[in-house]
């Protein structure tokens, strides 16, 4: 890495802090010309590509399921810190199944299995999202089949 200063090469760490995210963050001095700067250092995952109901493939996007929980979680008692923590959860879950790709349907169990445990609204509401139902009874009647399934169900948290 060169000094942002002189561009010279040669340089010591002066300190060295991990932050709460699992950043790296270094102070450096150039043994040139003394001038300082930081750096930040992060691990690099190899999160899988997610495939889609329609067959399409995509990157996972943590900032997508994100936003899909904070929607499903809309004027509810949860907290950013709550969303993040499932954000996290799931992240990690996929990484460790050790694919490449991953089904988002998946994935979208998964979720539907923190919502249900964080807030019957919010899962409510993501799983009419995430489902297509040509009927309120059509819905009530997944709703009422997933909480017979539940117990019967491999979780992701059972998944390596």
């Amino acid at each position: 890495m060169k000094c942002p200063h002189c561009q010279h090469l040669d340089h010591r760490v002066l300190e060295t802090r991990v932050q709460k995210d699992g950043e790296i963050r270094r102070r450096r001095e150039c043994l040139n010309c003394k001038g300082r700067f930081s750096t930040a250092e992060m691990l690099l995952l190899n999160e899988p590509y997610i495939i889609k109901k329609d067959g399409r493939r995509e990157p996972f996007d943590r900032d997508k399921l994100k936003r899909g929980i904070q929607l499903a979680c809309q004027k509810r008692p949860v907290s950013l810190a709550q969303i993040e923590h499932i954000v996290e959860k799931i992240a990690k879950w996929t990484i460790q199944l050790n694919r490449k790709e991953v089904r988002s349907e998946l994935i979208g169990q998964a979720l539907m299995q923190e919502l249900k445990r964080l807030d019957d609204v919010a899962y409510i509401r993501f799983a009419s999202v995430y489902r297509t139902f040509r009927d309120v009874n059509e819905f009530v009647e997944a709703l009422e089949l997933d909480t017979n399934k539940d117990s019967e169900r491999q979780t992701f948290h059972d998944a390596p």
